[in-house]
This record gives structure tokens, sequence and C-alpha cells, in this order.
């Protein structure tokens, strides 16, 4: 199927969006945790409940999912919403934020392509393997600690995401990206709920922690999401899955910018690898 171009520019836009506002929630959520004391597991449950709870009225207005294929694609969603964020945060701890990261959003791409393309146009592999690469240079400490465990951790919430992208590409009817956002993310968080509740989730009433809380629910996560799917309902799922790099671009870029954290040079190399690779996508995508 193709897409004219401004529905394709739009649906970039969006995917763009997405990308950069997730960049931002690796931030809020490691303030959240460091303010109030959280597990990481905890952090991802009020992400999700928080992110639910805002966008429910705006989904509203937009109406109520009424059929049952919508029902139980809003349940898929929240399982993967869950999974994905388990199985992340599981990862960080057996490993490391660098290393959880670069695996779990490099291995996206790659998922789906396999999943999604029977024979990439040669532009798609070289976006592909222009993304690992830069995320490596980006993201990638020799000495940082490594396991098993975590590296299984980050495949399966890559596997998740995966999934994610793949299913919300096939739209349903009578069901639009926000209330499959708002939702989703309400089912999601209560499935975090028991392993969360098992860590603690007691949050201290400090105007700060509040506002960290509302932000990580309503942009990083909200938002986010919602244009995320906006932008899968007339782009490629390999298109989409490639604009989650732009996460960890924009948490190294702010880390570098508010926390005085250096970025070495091959950080900055791995920097323009990937800003080049997503050119490459955004240039010559997959035809829907």
């Amino acid at each position: 199927m193709s897409v004219d171009l401004p529905t394709r520019a739009r649906s970039s836009a969006a995917l763009v969006l997405a990308g950069v506002l997730w960049g931002t929630g690796g931030l809020a959520g490691s303030l959240l945790g460091q303010l109030a004391g959280l597990h990481p597991l905890a952090v991802a449950a009020y992400r999700l409940l928080v992110g639910g709870g805002v966008a429910v009225p705006f989904a509203v207005l937009t109406g109520l999912p009424r059929t049952a294929a919508a029902a139980k694609r809003i349940l898929a969603v929240g399982a993967l919403f869950a999974l994905f964020q388990a199985s992340y945060f599981a990862a960080v701890a057996l490993s490391s934020v660098s290393i959880a990261t670069m695996t779990t959003i490099g291995a996206a791409p790659v998922v789906v392509t396999l999943a999604s393309v029977r024979r990439p146009r040669r532009w798609t592999l070289v976006s592909v393997v222009g993304t690992v690469a830069g995320l490596v240079l980006l993201q990638w400490s020799p000495g940082e600690a490594n396991s098993l465990g975590g590296l299984g951790f980050a495949l399966l919430a890559a596997a998740g995401f995966a999934t994610l992208t793949l299913l919300t590409a096939k739209p349903v009817e009578g069901l639009e990206p926000l209330p499959t956002t708002a939702f989703g993310c309400l089912t999601g968080g209560l499935l975090l709920l028991p392993l969360a509740g098992w860590s603690g989730m007691a949050l201290p009433l400090h105007a700060d922690v509040l506002a960290v809380v509302c932000y990580l629910g309503a942009v990083p996560t909200a938002l986010a999401y919602a244009a995320y799917l906006r932008g899968l309902a007339s782009a490629h799922p390999v298109l989409g899955a490639l604009s989650a790099v732009l996460e960890p671009l924009t948490a190294a870029v702010l880390s570098a910018a508010f926390f005085g954290e250096r970025l070495s040079g091959t950080a900055w190399c791995g920097a323009a690898v990937l800003v080049a690779a997503l050119t490459v996508g955004y240039w010559r995508p997959e035809p829907r």
C-alpha cells in the first residue's frame, strides 16, 4: 500500500516526537526512583498507571472501545506494555542501563525487519545495520557488567516491543491510537501491580515527587505512545522500530546538557551514525 507524501511526513513527525519524548522518560524515571526511593518495577507501574489515567479522559472524548476485537487489542497491548517494562528493568538490574538499553532498542528493529519484510530493501538493511552500529558506539562500555540473564531479559524486552509494533501497525476498526494508549497503559500497570507492590510502592507526597510522576505519566508515556501509535497507522513497522533509537540518543544528549555527563568522541560518532541511519530510514522507507 502506497502512502502519499503529506501522510508519510505526518507519520514520520509523530514517530520522531515519540522517540524524543521517550528519551526524557528514562531521565524522569531515574529521578523519580532517586527522589522516592522506588524500585524500578514500581517506577514502571506508576508510569503506566499515571499515563493511562491521564489519557483516559481524553480517550473518552474520542469514544470508548465497544467491540470484542477492540477489547482483545487493548488486553494484548496492556500485556505487551507490562512485558516490555518488566523485562527491560530486569535486564537493567542484571547488567547495566547502557547494555540493557543498547540490546533492547538495537534488537527491536532487527526483529521487526525479520518478521515483517520478506526481502528487505538495500536501504532498509543499511538503516538497520547503521542503527545497531550507532547504538554500540553511543552506549557500549567494555568494562560494564553483563550477564546471560541480563542479555536474555533485554532480548525478551526487544521481542515485546517488536511484537507491540507489529500488532499495533494493524489497526482495529473503531479503536483509535489514544484509547489504545490509555486503556493499554492502565491494563499494563495493573498487570505490574503484584510485582511492583512486592517491591514497595510508597510514594512521598512531596511537590517535586508528584511533579515528576505527573510528567513521567503524561509526556513520555501517554503523549509519546499515542504519537507512536498514530505514526504507525501509516508508516511501515520497521520505521516505527527505528524511531525508538531516538530514546537513548535523546537521553545521552540531555544527560550531557543538564547533568554534566561528558560524551566521549566515540559516543558522538555513534550519535552521528544513528542520525544518518535514521535519515536513510525516513528517506527510503519500506513500502507499507
